[in-house]
């Protein structure tokens, strides 16, 4: 008889556990940056200081449309539509990366498949907005394979009609949205998840790359554990392009305030099982449809 846990449902963080949401960020952000500087003159410690309050403003470090809303590329190049054109190369660019970063890490597509095949319940909770998540979602073909996602809301008004903005459509996935204002390590808001989808957080696994807020999070919820090891290494790896997020984060004071304390407090809770591919979930978990 196996020792495995059994459960029947899986809750999964999205950025940097079933992608490389740092990759994508950095190959899309950082070419178009260069490309920018290259093109209108600007220096780069300009546009990044301009950067970081639009991104705040929208609560991103995504924003599509942060081009024209920097001070000195108005001063230049005056309406949305100048600049759009005068630096329509950096767009393009940025559009193109973000396209070819954007992957599945290793053995997430397959494993999502086999628990798909075995009725396991798989629900996704994100603090990435919701239009980003959907993007990504759809052009990583996972609609299928979750149920549910659970995130902030989108931006309330971006400079474009829904006419003009690219659709997205799901057929499966059902998109909710977390309470404004609240973000990990919430135990309660988890726990509000398990309640709403209606099962016993027993029943549940959470895995997440973060073990601050993801892992702190389940296990004072008392929910079992994941540490997606292999969703972190990046950080330390790349120093220079994580000092560059920094920089213009989205993040108001308050919230840098938190995560400083929240780093300060340390790691509160060892994981209950750690694993370097996601596809190792099979292994240690033993994943059963759900009892009716």
């Amino acid at each position: 008889m196996s020792n495995k846990p059994v459960k029947s449902v899986l809750i999964t963080d999205l950025d940097n556990t079933l992608f490389d949401w740092f990759d994508i960020w950095c190959a899309t952000f950082i070419p178009m940056l260069d490309k920018v500087v290259e093109l209108s003159g600007i220096s780069r410690e300009i546009l990044i200081k301009e950067i970081r309050p639009v991104h705040r403003e929208h609560g991103t470090a995504e924003y599509a449309f942060l081009l024209e809303e920097l001070p000195s590329l108005q001063a230049k190049y005056g309406s949305r539509e100048n600049i759009m054109e005068a630096l329509n190369p950096a767009i393009h660019l940025a559009r193109s990366n973000r396209i070819n970063h954007m992957k599945l890490f290793l053995g997430v597509y397959d494993t999502l498949a086999e628990l798909r095949c075995r009725r396991v319940r798989v629900i996704a909770y994100t603090e990435s907005k919701e239009w980003y998540t959907k993007y990504r979602l759809q052009r990583l073909g996972l609609d299928f394979f979750i149920e549910r996602v659970y995130s902030p809301k989108d931006h309330q008004e971006v400079p474009i009609d829904d006419a003009s903005r690219t659709k997205l459509h799901f057929k499966n996935t059902q998109f909710m949205h977390t309470p404004i204002d609240e973000f990990k390590p919430n135990p309660k808001l988890l726990l509000d998840i398990v309640n709403e989808i209606g099962v016993n957080k027993e029943d549940c696994v959470y895995i997440g790359d973060s073990e601050i807020k993801d892992i702190d999070m389940a296990s004072d919820a008392g929910v079992t554990s994941i540490f997606a090891k292999y969703g972190v290494g990046h950080f330390e790896e790349r120093p220079d392009d994580y000092n560059l997020l920094r920089d213009v984060t989205h993040w108001t004071d308050e919230e840098v305030a938190r995560e400083k304390d929240l780093k300060e407090q340390g790691i509160r809770h060892k994981a209950d099982f750690s694993i370097d591919n996601f596809s190792e979930i099979l292994d240690i978990i033993d994943f059963q449809r759900p009892k009716r």
